[in-house]
């Protein structure tokens, strides 16, 4: 503005419109001191003003602040400003993350404040993930109806970006009978010529994923994906380096998955990101140093990643001969950096552990103790024991629930975190399981709101008969593992410690790059 050839380079006074004396003072302050504060209340216009003023560090600087900080705006209202600023980055990963969460984002208040053209790039994208066309309808109508005489005109213009060839003829007519379009001939007449020219239009990416577990064979670099219940069981191999050295992984809440691998020649931890779409990226974040042993009689050291309302979490975990040490160390988006939290002492050998996250607490499960871990204050806190000494293998959470086991698969505990009380579950004792086998290392998950378990099975009754592994899923209303009748794949794929993590994966491109496997 001041150096370029721009009338406000001539002027003795310029009055600048649009800036507040806060974002004033702070660019002042930065052009004396070489120092910018920046934080979640003052980024947006502080970015504004350094557009304007043409700063492109304080501008660079507040851009990668929003995006490192994305999951702490509104998704919509942070789109639309960086829609508005031309903030390219910013922009995209918004993006990203309103396709990737649809449903949840139509029905905001923040839906109905975008303007058709930023409403009609969302609803034409592939990528939306909906499981039915009839949710990209609903919100178009909740955005007409919220100023529908201003709106209504731009039917026209979004009418285009629906599916509505993927509908079904009785939710068509539905559609057709609805006040927007049967008060309208001309409207009406919009979706058919639609429908007429979008006859090929292919389905969104949502209509095509599938939860799949992830199992590794490290030594093979292979994946294995499987859905049980869908009878999928998809086998890829990658040439991937940092494969045969992952140690944690965590899948968010935005179905990003993040693989925590460790190169031979360094002590560092590096971090990957697989997305639904298949590929490998570096996750470009700081890598985090190994915890290094403190005891002298550590029987077995653990790592987990674990995400906690958009924020990940490394976790490593001491066991000993008379005590089990958690240390955390968390990841902040703002200072790239990983910061040390709160440890985690509980007295007393176990063998075995399980952390898991249940709504916005980490949960730690030994052989006698529960433990709770509030990232709010950063601290741990006790919760009820299960009554009984449970040495836990694998645990998992579905909604408010905990479900542990031992590692032969006896005794199944369930946890009611609400009113944190504890019940016992059928086990391998169950009618279901053939006596003859001997059952070990089971291990949970979680597909479709339905609890699963991984099984590795021996033959008592065959003489030198090789472990093979078998699925069961649980039946609640009636206390009962039933049995799916398939029999994995005999080779040794391993998982990330204490549950199987499952992903949803978009089939057409996994049945375009790994092979069927028969079960």
């Amino acid at each position: 503005m001041f150096t370029s050839d721009m009338a406000e380079s001539r002027q003795k006074t310029v009055v600048l419109q649009g800036l507040d004396a806060g974002s004033c003072g702070d660019i002042l302050s930065y052009i004396y001191s070489g120092t910018l504060h920046v934080s979640l209340d003052k980024v947006q216009p502080l970015y504004q003003a350094a557009d304007l003023l043409q700063l492109d560090y304080v501008r660079d600087t507040c851009s990668s602040y929003m995006a490192m900080n994305i999951e702490r705006f509104s998704r919509v209202d942070l789109y639309k400003f960086a829609d508005v600023f031309s903030a390219d980055n910013v922009r995209k990963r918004c993006l990203q993350l309103i396709l990737i969460n649809f449903t949840e984002v139509a029905s905001s208040k923040e839906f109905c404040s975008l303007s058709v053209n930023q409403l009609s790039e969302i609803i034409s994208h592939d990528a939306l993930d909906v499981k039915e066309e009839t949710t990209v309808w609903e919100a178009v109508v909740r955005w007409v109806q919220h100023s529908r005489e201003d709106r209504l005109q731009h039917l026209p213009i979004l009418l285009p970006h629906i599916r509505f060839n993927l509908l079904t003829s009785d939710k068509m007519a539905a559609i057709l009978e609805h006040p927007l379009i049967r008060e309208d001939s001309g409207t009406s007449e919009v979706i058919r010529n639609v429908v007429k020219e979008a006859s090929n239009l292919q389905t969104r990416i949502g209509m095509e994923t599938l939860e799949m577990v992830l199992l590794f064979h490290n030594r093979k670099k292979k994946i294995l994906y499987m859905n049980p219940r869908a009878g999928m069981f998809l086998s890829c191999s990658y040439s991937t380096e940092e494969l045969h050295s992952i140690k944690a992984m965590a899948v968010t809440s935005s179905n990003i998955t993040y693989f925590m691998a460790t190169k031979e020649s360094e002590e560092q931890n590096l971090l990957f990101l697989f997305h639904v779409e298949n590929e490998w990226e570096h996750a470009c974040m700081s890598s985090v140093t190994m915890f290094l042993r403190l005891g002298k009689d550590v029987l077995k050291d653990e790592v987990h990643l674990v995400e906690i309302d958009q924020i990940l979490y490394y976790l490593g975990v001491e066991t000993r001969s008379d005590s089990t040490l958690v240390r955390m160390k968390k990841y902040s988006w703002l200072s790239d950096q990983w910061q040390e939290c709160s440890q985690l002492l509980v007295d007393g050998l176990s063998k075995y552990n399980a952390p898991v996250i249940c709504g916005s607490y980490l949960y730690f499960r030994t052989k006698s103790e529960m433990r709770r871990y509030d990232p709010s204050q950063d601290q741990w806190d006790p919760r009820s024991p299960p009554g009984i000494n449970l040495p836990v293998h694998t645990a998992v959470a579905i909604g408010t629930e905990i479900f542990c086991t031992d590692h032969v698969f006896r005794q199944i505990m369930v946890c009611d975190t609400e009113s944190d009380s504890w019940q016992e579950l059928q086990g391998s004792s169950n009618r279901e399981f053939p006596s003859h086998l001997l059952i070990s290392n089971p291990q949970f998950f979680v597909l479709e709101n339905e609890l699963y378990v991984r099984l590795e099975a021996y033959n008592t009754a065959i003489e030198g008969a090789s472990i093979y592994y078998m699925v069961y899923v649980y039946d609640r209303y009636v206390d009962t593992w039933r049995d799916l009748k398939i029999t994995l794949p005999n080779h040794y794929y391993t998982l990330c410690r204490s549950m199987c993590h499952v992903a949803r994966m978009y089939r057409p491109l996994l049945d375009a790059v790994c092979a069927h496997v028969e079960v």
